[in-house]
């Protein structure tokens, strides 16, 4: 790569410039504690868990919406027990306001609720653009799913990047999150080799324990804790201490070339707590470009 003289710029602050945020339904009031620290328009993601209901989703939403950021409301496939269930979220969505984005998302259970296998089965329903949806986020998966095959991973973004377009509805993927950058950087360039061209938002953690992290890493199967460890700059003798995303996000921005991974940006798990990640992010970006990103960290890989 052989970037122009503005370049290093560029590739320093291109993923880090309108990231978004995750939260919960029961995140509302560390959403309020710390609004001040996010840039206003940020999107932020409002999950679907199995043990929150729609009043707190809907509530959610809207304290997004009030505080001046922009509501990004999960749909949880497998978690839908009817479409009359589906319809009532998105009715409530529409009545608020807040449904304009939303994040559709094949979910955890291993055998559906109700009549939505998949991500793309909602999309099919023509529901979303009926109330008032326009635009579309959907899955990607870096390093692979542990419960789905890699060919069956390609064909399910290829189909649901498809349907949108089909619907006329705007996306973007969001990846699970990782610790090495050299895998997702090498997976959005196959993404654009095979014709997608959605805006990517690669999932990052937020600052959190090391414990946790290696927790969470071991749930979703994207690397041994080891690999982890090498790659993302912490140490398993310390599980007590706190790790954040500085090295993947530097490795990131180094390795980021718009004419080969098109439209990329950052968004944030936050394990560690919205506060934390949103203090994080903010210093992050304020730093100056050779601490924060213009040259990989020489451990990173």
């Amino acid at each position: 790569m052989n970037p122009g003289p503005t370049a290093p710029c560029a590739v320093r602050t291109a993923p880090l410039e309108d990231f978004s945020l995750e939260m919960t339904g029961k995140d509302v009031p560390h959403l309020e504690e710390a609004h001040h620290l996010i840039p206003p328009g940020t999107r932020i993601n409002v999950t679907f868990l199995g043990n929150e209901d729609l009043r707190m989703r809907l509530a959610a939403a809207r304290a997004v919406k009030r505080l001046g950021f922009v509501p990004v409301p999960h749909l949880s496939a497998r978690r839908l027990a009817s479409r009359a269930e589906l319809e009532e979220f998105l009715e409530g969505l529409r009545a608020d306001g807040t449904g304009e984005h939303v994040f559709v998302v094949g979910g955890d259970p291993a055998r559906p609720h109700g009549p939505y296998e998949d991500a793309l089965a909602v999309i099919r329903t023509g529901l979303l653009e009926r109330y008032g949806v326009r635009h579309v986020g959907v899955s990607g998966y870096p390093e692979g799913h542990p419960a789905i095959a890699g060919p069956v991973l390609w064909t399910a973004l290829a189909d649901k990047t498809a349907a949108l377009a089909r619907r006329r509805l705007g996306g973007h993927v969001t990846t699970q999150f990782g610790f090495d950058a050299d895998p997702v950087l090498s997976w959005v360039a196959e993404t654009r080799g095979r014709g997608i061209d959605l805006p990517i938002r690669i999932g990052v953690p937020g600052p959190a324990g090391v414990r946790r992290l290696v927790s969470y890493a071991t749930r979703f199967g994207v690397g041994t804790s080891a690999s982890i460890a090498r790659k993302y700059g912490f140490s398993l003798t310390n599980l007590m201490a706190t790790a954040g995303p500085d090295r993947f996000l530097r490795a990131l921005t180094a390795g980021y070339d718009p004419a080969v991974h098109g439209d990329l940006k950052v968004h944030f798990y936050t394990f560690g707590g919205l506060k934390a990640t949103a203090e994080w992010a903010a210093a992050f970006a304020a730093r100056p470009a050779a601490e924060s990103g213009a040259a990989p960290d020489a451990g990173a890989g």
